[in-house]
């Protein structure tokens, strides 16, 4: 019998002073078997980062052929899509064909060691960025994970700040790639 998903449910206030954006928004997140509560927290990180109306979670890692995030016009058509990870050049190369605009968020110890092999392959793929999380910044992330969540995301100055009222990360992003 396959293992099913654990849903968590996130209340998220969002205060986007680059973008004058400020809403709250009621997430539920399905976490896949194989995944961490730090990549559930990068999931809610980029969502807060591109927080839109039309921004939703997608079956992710229950399908390869979608990321885990992406907004879509009226007509169907791709504009944001958002990955979290180390993916592969190819998946990338063929997100930049399908969206208008394309984010990894990348939270390993690694990621440098990964990206050095990729940055060559993804050169020509001027609408990918990919940011980078200290390590250290997503394992405090990843101890705020609980099934119910109440957050709150300050960005201001390219600065971010999540707390759930009893912690608050700092989140230095590190574009390693792009520049949006």
């Amino acid at each position: 019998m396959a293992l099913k998903a654990t849903i968590y449910k996130a209340d998220l206030q969002i205060a986007d002073m680059d973008r004058n954006y400020y809403q709250e928004h009621a997430l539920t997140i399905a976490r896949h078997p194989s995944e961490t509560d730090e990549r559930v927290m990068i999931r809610v990180l980029a969502f807060a980062l591109h927080a839109d109306p039309a921004l939703t979670y997608t079956k992710d890692l229950f399908d390869v052929d979608e990321p885990a995030l992406w907004q879509k016009d009226l007509t169907g058509a791709i504009q944001t899509w958002i990955e979290v990870g180390q993916p592969d050049d190819k998946r990338l190369m063929k997100a930049c064909g399908r969206s208008e605009h394309v984010f990894v968020y990348s939270y390993s110890a690694t990621s440098h060691i990964w990206f050095k092999q990729l940055a060559g392959k993804v050169d020509r793929a001027k609408n990918l960025t990919i940011v980078n999380i200290p390590s250290e910044a997503s394992q405090q992330l990843e101890k705020m994970a609980k099934r119910t969540m109440q957050l709150q995301c300050t960005i201001q100055d390219g600065q971010v700040w999540l707390t759930d009222g009893t912690e608050t990360v700092l989140i230095e992003r590190e574009i390693l790639k792009g520049g949006k």
